[in-house]
């Protein structure tokens, strides 16, 4: 190698580079135009987890593996449902708004959606190429790793629900928020006779 120059020693990689790039690029234009579609990406994101299971089911083994990425979901999962800024951890005596006098501010999560998705269906993928090495199939007894994720589950989901209602948000949307003509226009009937 002491005879060739830097440009001939690195063209191997030269190739193998190109192509990551163009991977890189492609892979990117796809997730962006997922972006606008959640009900098609989370409809393909339950379809990599049935595929997950039934394979955990078939061969009867990964229990430790399924624990671990049931530890990783419920870790998203806070995430999601939390504020960016914890209204404990506020010291300027800025807060969510609880009075209907206070100035609304929307509820902003730590964990945005789509970045929740994107997480979770890497590590379905993830935890799919981890059946296949033998060395990750630790055998335990299923049962109590199920009854200690669900007792783990109930008891963080409490804390959660506890603190939403403690700081009075909701971390939930459903759509955008429409308005009934008759309603507005009775509204506005009901000012101009008022004056």
């Amino acid at each position: 190698m002491e005879g060739l120059s830097e440009d001939q020693a690195s063209e191997p990689s030269v190739p193998l580079a190109k192509w990551r790039r163009d991977f890189s690029r492609a892979f990117r234009y796809y997730l962006d135009r997922s972006t606008p579609h959640p009900v098609g990406r989370w409809l393909g994101t339950l379809a990599i987890a049935i595929i997950y299971v039934l394979r955990v089911y078939l061969i009867q083994g990964f229990y430790i593996v399924s624990y671990g990425l049931g530890i990783y979901l419920l870790n998203l999962l806070i995430g999601f449902l939390s504020p960016q800024v914890d209204p404990e951890l506020e010291v300027d005596g800025a807060s969510l708004p609880t009075r209907g006098s206070d100035e609304f501010r929307p509820f902003i999560r730590r964990l945005p959606e789509f970045k929740f998705w994107y997480a979770m269906t890497k590590a379905f993928c993830v935890a799919f190429v981890m059946t296949f090495f033998s060395v990750f199939d630790v055998p335990v007894f299923w049962p109590i790793l199920l009854c200690y994720w669900i007792v783990l589950f109930v008891l963080t989901m409490k804390r959660q629900i506890l603190h939403m209602i403690k700081y009075r948000y909701v971390p939930f949307n459903f759509g955008k928020q429409r308005y009934d003509r008759r309603n507005a226009a009775g509204s506005s009937n009901s000012l101009s006779r008022d004056r």
